[in-house]
């Protein structure tokens, strides 16, 4: 007689809830535990409190305390920065632009993507993704980041020129130049900077003879800022802008 087989059960699939929780950072797995044992957590719009019900966490929308927060397994959120907030977990004179996020993006460890200085608006990405950090302002990139300044003094053509040219700053005899300038107005241009060196923007219109009054930026790469997107907000980086933000032609190197 032929020897019969046994059944052999399918290893369940997916990630348990509560270890979703946990790496979308809602607290220790204890506390991710008491979130969705108090019916706290949906699914898909459906209370689920089984912390060790299963899903595929990839394309996975979850509710918690009726927030909704896809399931991403890099964070990499866009802030519309406001004056008087520095880049810093450990700020010195202003508070942190961290203190914008939500918790969860806090505990995730989100960093911003370059730095702004803290009376610099606009334009701030940040992810907890540290090779996409590194990838993203390591000098030879040359991922381009779009600036509007308005200036103290009307913007003359030959500042433009220089700008276009090359200046040469205090702490580096490497000229350093735009790679577009444009005058928006008497008192505006728009620049394009490739580098990310300490207060360039600002650095470099004074060493043409004017001075900055307002700078913001704009866009970073192929991400720019959305208009309907108040100071102080933030939103998720969508899928779409992350592939054309990642993909090899902004972050190729530069020999």
């Amino acid at each position: 007689m032929p020897s019969k087989q046994k059944n052999k059960s399918k290893p369940p699939v997916g990630t348990s809830l509560a270890e979703i929780l946990f790496s979308q950072g809602f607290g220790s797995r204890r506390e991710c535990d008491g979130l969705i044992g108090t019916g706290r957590v949906a699914v898909e719009g459906q209370v689920v409190e089984d912390y060790d019900a299963l899903f595929e966490p990839q394309g996975l929308t979850i509710q918690v305390d009726g927030v909704t927060w896809p399931v991403r397994e890099r964070a990499l959120v866009l802030l519309h920065k406001p004056a008087g907030f520095e880049c810093s977990q450990k700020p010195k004179h202003h508070p942190s632009v961290m203190s914008l996020l939500p918790v969860p993006l806090r505990l995730r460890g989100v960093q911003p993507i370059g730095r702004l200085d803290e009376e610099t608006t606009g334009l701030l990405l940040l992810t907890d993704d540290g090779p996409l950090i590194h990838k993203l302002t390591h000098p030879k990139r040359h991922v381009p980041k779009l600036y509007h300044a308005v200036t103290a003094r009307p913007v003359e053509p030959d500042q433009l020129a220089k700008l276009l040219a090359g200046v040469v700053l205090r702490d580096d005899p490497v000229p350093v130049r735009a790679l577009a300038c444009e005058k928006l107005g008497d008192n505006t241009l728009s620049l394009v900077l490739a580098e990310g060196k300490y207060h360039q923007a600002r650095r470099m219109i004074a060493a043409v003879g004017n001075h900055v009054e307002q700078l913001r930026r704009v866009a970073f790469g192929t991400v720019t800022l959305p208009d309907d997107l108040p100071e102080g907000q933030w939103r998720w980086i969508t899928l779409e802008e992350e592939a054309a933000l990642i993909s090899p032609p902004l972050a190729k190197n530069v020999e």
